[in-house]
Formats: structure tokens, sequence, C-alpha cells
């Protein structure tokens, strides 16, 4: 037992279990919101909030943070603007831009982690009085930023804390957490291998040498991963984004989903189809838009996490839930009997494979005599290639997993070995965007490679 004595002023009385339960439980029940009502806060509530948070402590006591709350709709925006697509920047009730003094213990991070502890202060803040927020490190370029915020060079701006109230129709649910046992150890580093994502291999990896945009560490190439791995990845990293109708979409890709699409033969009544590790389900609503009402979609993921937020992003949609099942992929197994599928669609995910002509394997075994399955690929002989080789991948590893471009004549080899091709088209002629639609010998070339083959 200590044999401190407590100081008279900072001791707390005894507080019974089941409060401190309760407390602990309403700031569990936090959860980020993206789809705000644009209703208004009053400007003493939001000064409140921000009064809240510098309780939170500082490092050295120095407080050298500074919040900048911007609730002008012009200027919110503007904000969206510059994020890049943040669209619940124009639509919270108010944005509180997390700032702070640069040079202040700057090697450890310690302003920024007072910054940190400060905007978490205020999000409990916000929760506990009825509000809904989300913390943001993803505020798009700083120099644009610096202008709107007429920010001194001397301070830096690290996020945006957006608070309001969100519409009736917003996602009431957390992205999943990791089991507790899973992140941390008693006396020494220990944790689960398949959390442990890989790396190239270096003697050390300084923290200084790795940036988001360059990260010469970071590992692309899907066959150094094991399945649990990229499982464990993507589960994750899809709740980075909220399952909301109509959002999230890809700008590079542009109108080549449609393109893909149009590749997809007529699914006769009772038709049974499977979608193969669409990610965030972008893919599979635009997938039952194609199919008619009679048709059954499976999709199958790698993890419990992408599965459920697939089907929030469906029924979000409008889609008919009672004709899709959703169905958990093991080390790159997919989850049908033989013969038990009439189309399977691979939608640019032969390149996130460890082994993409297993997996055609597995196509091949699980489609009917005579069933069709519709595949696309980003291409590496095309300029979108020269791109990725160039810029992209010598960047960390994105959200959707690692993947190394595959060339599209070797698809279409792996392809015309199992199958019987019955067309195939490239997409789109610039690195990104367009969907032109290309034939002939210039089919290899497009940014994407799409092909529709059947089981003979």
């Amino acid at each position: 037992m200590s044999s401190l004595r407590k100081d008279a002023d900072t001791a707390l009385p005894q507080t019974p279990a089941a409060e401190v339960r309760s407390i602990l439980d309403k700031l569990a029940a936090r959860a980020s919101c993206r789809d705000f009502d644009s209703s208004l806060i009053a400007p003493e509530i939001l000064e409140d909030i921000v009064h809240d948070g510098v309780e939170a402590p500082s490092s050295c006591n120095q407080q050298n943070w500074h919040f900048i709350i911007v609730t002008d709709p012009a200027r919110k925006k503007r904000a969206r603007e510059i994020s890049g697509g943040n669209h619940h920047f124009a639509e919270c009730s108010a944005l509180i831009y997390l700032c702070f003094q640069k040079g202040w213990t700057h090697g450890n991070f310690s302003i920024v982690q007072s910054v940190a502890g400060a905007c978490y202060h205020m999000m409990l803040s916000a929760h506990l009085r009825g509000f809904q927020c989300i913390w943001n490190a993803g505020i798009g370029d700083h120099v644009a930023l610096r202008e709107m915020l007429d920010l001194p060079q001397t301070f830096d701006v690290i996020g945006a804390l957006a608070i309001g109230r969100a519409k009736s129709t917003a996602p009431k649910m957390k992205a999943p957490r990791r089991s507790v046992e899973e992140i941390f150890s008693w006396e020494r580093f220990e944790r689960p291998e398949a959390s442990l994502y890989p790396v190239k291999d270096a003697a050390v990896y300084p923290y200084w040498e790795i940036k988001n945009d360059s990260n010469p560490f970071a590992q692309w190439d899907p066959s150094a991963w094991s399945w649990a791995q990229i499982a464990d990845f993507r589960g994750y990293s899809v709740w980075a984004k909220s399952p909301l109708a109509g959002v999230y979409v890809s700008r590079r890709q542009g109108d080549a989903l449609e393109a893909e699409h149009a590749l997809l033969p007529d699914a006769q009544s009772g038709a049974r189809v499977a979608e193969i590790m669409p990610w965030g389900g972008t893919t599979t609503t635009a997938l039952l838009e194609k199919l008619g009402s009679d048709v059954y979609l499976s999709v199958a993921e790698l993890s419990k996490n992408n599965l459920s937020f697939i089907k929030e992003r469906l029924r979000r949609e409008g889609h008919d839930l009672g004709r899709v099942t959703f169905d958990l992929m093991h080390d790159g197994k997919l989850p049908y009997a033989g013969a038990s599928i009439d189309l399977v669609v691979l939608p640019q995910v032969l390149e996130h494979m460890p082994d993409p002509k297993a997996l055609l394997d597995e196509v091949g075994r699980v489609l009917a005599p005579g069933g069709s399955f519709v595949a696309s690929t980003r291409n590496a002989d095309s300029s979108y290639g020269a791109l990725w080789r160039d810029q992209e991948s010598k960047a960390q590893v994105p959200n959707q997993g690692p993947f190394t471009l595959l060339p599209a004549k070797d698809v279409a080899a792996w392809v015309a070995a199992r199958f019987e091709i019955d067309e195939e088209v490239g997409i789109g002629a610039e690195a990104t965007g367009d969907a032109a639609i290309l034939t002939g010998a210039a089919r290899y070339s497009g940014r994407i490679y799409a092909v529709r083959a059947h089981r003979v």
C-alpha cells in the first residue's frame, strides 16, 4: 500500500462501480458521423465545446494549440472543395480546424499529441451534448487551407473536427473495433500475425523517411501477404468511410464501371450470381441495378467487417436484401459448391490476389456448365500502368489493400487456358477518368482490361 498522503484538494470520493460503468458506456457509444443535417449550433455552445477541449493535458503545459471555428456556409463549401470530396464538411454545423505552433517539443510530436487530446475532449463534449462529430486528418491541400484560414507560417493545421446533428437517416452504427486482446500485451510486444502487415525487408524503418505519398518500405505485392493479413487490412480500413448511398465512387475510374457492366450477359430468371471481393459495395449496388429483380446475388468478401459495410450500403441504396446473401471467403477459396453459380463477377480484384491464377481455377470450379464470368483488372501495359509504377506504387498501400498491376495479355492468356472467351475490351485510353472502349489490338492497352468468358 502506498504511504503517500492524498492531497485533500484533489482526492476524489469513491464512485460506485455502476456509476463509473454508466459513464464509460456513454462515452464508448460515441461514433463518427458523416451525414449531417446542416442545422445551426449556437456560437456560445461551440465556444463551450472548445473550452471543454482545452481542459485536456498539454505538453509542458505550453498549450501552443489554436482552434479555428468555421461556420460560414461558403467557407464550409470551400473547405469541402479543398479536402477533395469530404461532403460532410459542407453539411456539418461547424468545422473546428486543429492547429499548433511549430517548434515546441517538435521531435516527439508532443504538441501534436496535445492537440489530439484536446480534439478528443471536444468530441466527448459534443457527444455528451447530443451532437455528432467526426475527426478528419484528410483535409486536403495545406497551402489552400493556410490561405483560407489566414494561418501564419509558424502554425500548421493537422486536422478538422466536423460537428453537427446527424440526419435521421444517418447510419446508426459504430465502426468495428479490434478485440482488446489483440491490441495490447504485458511486458513485451506480442500481436497476432494477421494484424502485422508486410513491409519490404530493411534493417531499420526510419520514421522520417515514411510518408503517405512516399513510402520506400510499403509492400504492394499481394503475394507477400497472407490471405489473413489482406482480410484484416481491408476489413478494418473499409470503415474509414461510411456506408452512405451514392457518395463513395472512384473518381479515377469515371464511367469505367458502366463499361465493365456492359459485358454482363443476360441473366435468366432465378440465376445465381456471385460478386467476389467488391470491398465497399460501390460495384455491388451498380451490379444489382443491372441484374433483374428475379436474380439472386451472393457477395463474397474476406472479412465480416466488409460484409457488414456492404450490407448497410446496399440497404441505404434501396436494394432488396432478400435476394442477396453475404458470404465469407477463407484463404482464397470461394464459399460455394462446385457448379453452383451461373455468373461470377470479379470487379478489379485479380490484381489484389496473392495467386490470381488460383482464383481463376476457383471460378472454374464453382461455375455451372455454360456459366459465365466477367472480370476486369487494372492493366500494367497502359498509361495508368506507367502512372502507377512512377508515382502511386511509391506511396503507402491504399485502404483497398495491396495490389500489383497485371499485363492485360497475361490475364487474357490465363482466361483462355481455362474458359472460352466471348468478348474482351480495353477501357480508358488515359491514365485516369475516361472510359473509351478499345477493341482489336488496342484492347490490351486500356487502363482496364475487361473480359467475358464462359465455362465449356
